[in-house]
């Protein structure tokens, strides 16, 4: 389904509620399955985290996780223990050309059991579960977090825990320390001294857990705010100020575009106030989810900016980098990128009516969807914003942007 946003002004003031956090809620999923005493609220609907909870619950052998990354590398970690079970992991196509083999890896140098089903190094694959006694493994520092964290959410589960080293400068450090914190909330005992994660073996303290509203979703509503007229002002809920996900870094980044970010109780208020832009370089290694935000929302201000620290966009739903400079240079932006970086240059214009395609990345769809406070444009497939924020149109809608298949 392709659809249609025409230039729009939003309301002056407007609040939008939004579901539980994907990283959050994958890896407390993750730990219940571990731990079935733990009682989870605002668990995110998301196709990511109903991929996930279903797979935990398949009592099949083959088990297709579709576009869900978080989910193939979790799960991975998670069948890799479950004792005397024979799993055939695999996804979708794209899924099958994302590497795997540093997990793998990892996993059996603690004693598991995988094989590739077709190509080395990538899904699917075969996993035997089996009782991991071992528990020295060391990555190097600048992997994604994902395969660090699918270590973590096991070791309270093995035998001696776990003590892994991370060779080199670590990327993405938000992510695992949001790993290690809903470790600690559940009881397990961690600790993260200079380069070595230690988690031990733990019995759980069972409470309710309330997983945090999503970050990444906010983002698109930060550029929302920029992009409007000083006064604008859009409350979001369910979000705290010490937040354990990366992507809060927002508050401190759209400061620079004139977005002020007041928490009240269970809430975050976005209010635009009036201020010179200047141009924009950011280090995003420990917030790559949120590029694509940023850049629209410097391309449709006028603004250049040089982000670096992205060369985990290139490994995931599509290579998002590219991606970018394809549909940025559509809509009459000009833009280089390298394999980690992305330079885009000040664009005075705006050509209407640009169809962008969206590559099946949720973050595309809604990273370009603000561009319509200023001109007319079409999204690509815009059902797959599912992955991660099912109700987004609905909520844009909801603010007055207008929209029509």
């Amino acid at each position: 389904m392709d659809i249609t946003l025409q230039k729009s002004t939003i309301q002056k003031q407007s609040a939008i509620q939004i579901t539980g956090s994907k990283s959050e809620s994958n890896r407390l999923l993750l730990l219940q399955a571990l731990f079935p005493e733990i009682e989870l609220k605002n668990v995110s609907n998301s196709d990511d985290s109903n991929l996930m909870t279903k797979a935990l619950a398949s009592k099949e052998e083959l088990v297709d996780i579709h576009h869900a990354g978080t989910a193939m590398r979790f799960l991975t970690a998670y069948f890799a223990v479950q004792e005397g079970r024979k799993t055939i992991l695999t996804g979708s196509k794209r899924m099958k050309e994302r590497p795997i083999k540093i997990l793998v890896d990892a996993l059996r140098e603690l004693g598991a059991e995988i094989d590739y089903v077709e190509n080395d190094g990538f899904p699917p694959i075969k996993i035997t579960g089996k009782k991991l006694s071992k528990h020295k493994v060391s990555l190097k520092a600048n992997v994604s977090s994902q395969y660090i964290s699918a270590l973590l959410l096991i070791a309270s589960k093995l035998e001696n825990g776990i003590e892994l080293t991370l060779d080199g400068d670590i990327t993405s450090v938000p992510y695992i320390n949001m790993t290690l914190s809903l470790l600690n909330e559940i009881g397990v005992k961690t600790s993260f001294q200079n380069n070595v994660i230690k988690v031990y073996p733990s019995k759980t303290n069972p409470k309710p857990l309330v997983v945090e509203s999503d970050w990444s979703s906010a983002s698109y509503y930060f550029s929302i705010v920029a992009i409007s007229e000083v006064g604008t002002q859009i409350e979001l809920s369910s979000y705290k100020e010490n937040s354990l996900q990366g992507d809060s870094c927002l508050v401190a980044i759209y400061k620079h575009f004139g977005v002020i970010s007041t928490f009240k109780e269970n809430s975050v208020v976005l209010k635009k106030e009036a201020t010179q832009i200047k141009p924009l370089a950011l280090d995003l290694k420990n917030a790559p989810d949120i590029a694509q935000t940023i850049a629209v929302t410097c391309f449709v201000l006028g603004i250049s900016c040089d982000l670096t620290g992205l060369h985990t966009l290139k490994i995931k739903e599509t290579d998002r980098l590219v991606a970018l400079k394809t549909e940025i240079e559509k809509l009459g932006g000009t833009i280089e990128i390298t394999d980690k970086s992305l330079h885009l240059k000040v664009s005075k214009n705006i050509k209407p009516m640009v169809s962008i395609t969206t590559y099946n990345d949720h973050r595309m769809a809604m990273a370009f969807a603000p561009v319509a406070l200023k001109q007319d444009i079409i999204i690509e497939d815009a059902g797959v914003v599912s992955k991660s924020y099912p109700t987004f149109w609905e909520d844009l809608k909801a603010i007055d942007f207008k929209i029509s298949e």
